[in-house]
């Protein structure tokens, strides 16, 4: 059997099927999430990179209930911290 490059990194890899939604929920959430921002019907090429760029910062800022109420900023912060403190190590 072959694996990819990410699956021997340990990444997951599923494929879903066309139309149904219920095979990727965490996904349907963040489109909906996206969608206070960017109405359903709206291309989004109507908005910059930065109104995009800022959109995102603004969602990576909310709390969220799967994170512990954390933010995905604080958890992602957390991360780089312990890889530049591995790096210091070296």
């Amino acid at each position: 059997e072959t694996f990819s490059q990410y699956e021997q990194l340990g990444t997951k890899i599923y494929f879903t099927h066309p139309y149904s939604s219920w095979e990727r929920p965490q996904n349907e959430r963040h489109n909906g999430l996206l969608r206070d921002y960017i109405p359903k019907g709206t291309s989004i090429e109507c908005y910059s990179d930065e109104d995009v760029l800022s959109i995102a910062d603004e969602l990576n800022q909310r709390p969220r209930r799967i994170l512990g109420y954390h933010t995905p900023a604080e958890l992602f912060d957390h991360f780089l911290d312990e890889v530049y403190a591995i790096d210091e190590c070296s």
